[in-house]
């Protein structure tokens, strides 16, 4: 048997290099078994009933669309918000102005009345006529119930009238005719209204036909 320079012989060495070149192949067969199985998976086609699959997509675009219908509402909810508010404002400022301009008629509308009441001292001072003075207080009060009339108020003339509570306010009662029973038969200060609203009712005196008539506050 022949043999090296180091005393061994050549068939065991040819074994060594023979069990040296032996291939683990372990390791392929691990590596073909996981890409065979991505490409099994990649290649599976869905489990999922095509209905099923209809129906998600048909839920997803169901969610999209209300998220589209919630975003213009609110966009929307706030366009109307803004108008509103101007709206609001604009016919704030309308009313305040109106507010203004008859506040200002009123005041002018008082201002005749004014000129009459210094008219009526004047002539006082001056020594004047009585009957001076009286016109010009006569003239004073009417100038002041104009400036009344051209502001929406309204006298409520009640001599002669039904007594009625919703107008009057009895302060007296006076005997009289049996005509004159539960009718107004005179006046003490006059009563006043603007529209449908009472400002002060008249105060007056109720006829009675009776020997009992007496003040109405006994």
């Amino acid at each position: 048997m022949a043999r090296d320079l180091f005393g061994r012989d050549h068939k065991k060495r040819r074994d060594d290099e023979a069990e040296i070149r032996v291939t683990d192949r372990r390791r392929i067969l691990l590596d073909d078994d996981e890409n065979t199985d991505r490409d099994t998976k990649a290649e599976s086609p869905s489990l999922k009933p095509s209905y099923v699959e209809e129906l998600e997509a048909r839920t997803k675009a169901a969610e999209q669309k209300t998220l589209e219908v919630q975003a213009r509402f609110e966009q929307l909810r706030k366009q109307l918000q803004s108008e509103t508010d101007e709206t609001r404002q604009r016919l704030n400022r309308a009313a305040d102005e109106r507010a203004q301009r008859e506040k200002a008629d009123f005041i002018a509308g008082l201002l005749p009345v004014l000129d009459n009441l210094q008219r009526a001292t004047d002539a006082a001072e001056a020594g004047s006529a009585s009957e001076v003075i009286a016109e010009g207080v006569r003239r004073t009060a009417s100038s002041f119930e104009n400036a009344l009339a051209a502001a929406g108020v309204e006298r409520i003339d009640a001599v002669g009238e039904v007594f009625d509570p919703e107008l009057h306010e009895a302060v007296e009662t006076v005997e009289g005719a049996p005509g004159d029973e539960g009718k107004v038969v005179a006046q003490h200060t006059r009563g006043y209204k603007i529209g449908d609203r009472l400002l002060r009712p008249a105060r007056v005196k109720v006829g009675r036909h009776t020997d009992k008539a007496r003040p109405a506050t006994e």
